[in-house]
């Protein structure tokens, strides 16, 4: 991979929200074929208008730390990372549990623009902000994503960079 990783500026902003669209409309598709129409489009009307906002508030928000990476000047992918530090940790050194009172790092979003997918790029962001998490003393890096066929590639992504999965299954039902 020859992209750069550099932090967010807001003159990314544009290009980080259009290479969500374009990287989770797949994800998307696959999950309305997993929950129906019925079910999917009462929990997601628009999921272009829903995923612009919730990426737009994550660029926004002062608690998210946000990422780019970036090839030939066009950003190519980015992740976002947000901190839970354990209450009272300060000074501890989580001897004895694993380190899990030192709190946890959580990449919030993650995302490769679908032309430069399988270069690495994803890798090496994930790599990039556990990297971040630890620096910055948290004793755990998660990542949550889905089970489903549209989430593969982001399941391959994770493992590929050494994280573990931890299977978990949520039901909905349209009431």
């Amino acid at each position: 991979m020859s992209d750069e990783i550099r932090a967010y500026e807001e003159r990314d902003r544009d290009a980080v929200v259009a290479l969500s669209l374009r990287a989770w409309e797949p994800v998307h598709a696959s999950m309305r074929r997993e929950l129906g129409d019925r079910l999917y489009l009462h929990m997601i009307p628009d999921w272009r208008v829903s995923q612009r906002a919730v990426v737009t508030r994550a660029l926004e928000s002062e608690e998210e730390h946000v990422w780019v990476s970036v090839s030939g000047g066009a950003v190519t992918g980015f992740a976002s990372v947000r901190l839970r530090p354990a209450p009272g940790a300060e000074g501890e050194d989580g001897a004895g549990d694993g380190g899990s009172r030192r709190g946890e790092g959580e990449v919030t979003f993650l995302a490769v623009d679908p032309g430069h997918q399988g270069r690495g790029v994803g890798v090496a962001l994930t790599e990039f902000a556990v990297d971040w998490i630890r620096d910055r003393g948290m004793g755990l890096a998660i990542i949550e994503t889905g089970g489903d066929e549209g989430h593969a590639p982001a399941r391959s992504t994770y493992s590929r960079a050494g994280l573990t999965p931890m299977p978990i299954v949520r039901y909905f039902k349209k009431l």
